[in-house]
């Protein structure tokens, strides 16, 4: 199989290059470098099976000779991370709705499958839990731009199931639950990776709200495996999928177990969202899939919980300071 992964130089990207190539597949990436970094594929560029461009996938005629090679695209493009969308609103939904349509108006040219990441950032402010593939998702006002992102990725959804209801083209939509693991950066307000660093540098934890907010972390190993076989799985196309764990912990609680891992002795803060974000900042107090539908389809099974994942990734930041 060959490959095509858009944002293949991000976090979750170079996890996904990764296992294809180990898998034996052939694999290109496309990247603007926007959120990406070179440094995740570095190790990657002597294997015969890989090749990369930076560039934009809004660069039509590229992208269009990516696909055409291509016999899957993995669509991880997008922009990501609560500080960025607050901070960029119109990147989030232009880069979100955009390279979503510019990725599916080329598939749909050659009838290429397409994986495409969504989040479940699209559940909203939904109280049921968990979270099912076919629950009503529950937006906050368009006034509160924290939710330009859910939006956004809601239609990329629309549009990549329009595609296969209209077009035919074989779409999966994947809903990633907060994936973690190394590599991962903390620039643009990923959780994890913030406290490990905080609690190497021996600085505060910073805790947003008052803490007792919850999810549950992916590993990203996991995360990759899952969707590698949702794209071998002709029964999947034209469907939705939660993938992630189900192991939800507070993000108190984490900050607490990230101190004890590191053996830090960083104290905690509180900070409100307001002074976190922006006046009138809202969040999820939960959020939790449930796994009942990609576990009967793959037989997906989380294979590493928070402890596992919070000792990888204080590994990996220790090896590079």
């Amino acid at each position: 199989m060959k490959a095509l992964i858009t944002g293949g130089a991000g976090f979750i990207g170079s996890h996904m290059a990764e296992a294809l190539l180990g898998g034996g597949h052939k694999v290109s990436v496309i990247d603007d470098l926007s959120t990406g970094a070179m440094d995740n594929i570095a190790h990657l560029k002597s294997d015969p099976g890989f090749d990369y461009v930076i560039d934009t996938i809004l660069n039509a005629p590229l992208l269009a000779e990516l696909v055409d090679r291509a016999d899957v695209v993995f669509h991880l493009a997008a922009a990501v991370g609560v500080r960025l969308i607050v901070d960029s609103p119109v990147r989030t939904i232009s880069t979100n709705i955009g390279g979503t349509e510019a990725v599916l108006v080329q598939a749909a040219k050659k009838g290429k499958k397409v994986i495409l990441a969504s989040t479940s950032e699209v559940y909203g402010k939904a109280n049921k839990v968990p979270f099912s593939e076919g629950d009503d998702l529950v937006m906050g006002p368009t006034t509160k731009g924290r939710w330009s992102y859910a939006a956004s990725k809601a239609v990329d959804e629309f549009l990549g199931l329009a595609y296969y209801k209209e077009k035919g083209l074989p779409v999966v939509v994947v809903r990633l639950f907060n994936t973690v693991g190394s590599r991962q950066t903390g620039r643009y307000g990923m959780v994890l990776p913030t406290f490990v660093r905080q609690a190497l540098a021996g600085e505060p934890l910073t805790v947003y709200d008052d803490g007792n907010q919850s999810r549950c972390f992916s590993f990203v190993g996991d995360v990759v495996n899952a969707l590698v076989e949702l794209s071998l799985l002709d029964t999947a196309v034209g469907q939705v999928y939660n993938v992630g764990s189900d192991q939800e912990i507070s993000i108190l609680e984490l900050a607490g177990l990230v101190k004890e891992m590191a053996g830090a002795d960083s104290p905690i803060e509180l900070i409100p969202y307001d002074q976190a974000y922006e006046e009138g900042f809202e969040d999820m107090r939960r959020r939790v899939p449930d796994l009942s539908k990609i576990k009967a389809a793959i037989g997906y099974e989380p294979s590493t919980d928070i402890r596992g994942i919070i000792s990888s990734v204080i590994a990996f930041e220790k090896d590079r300071s």
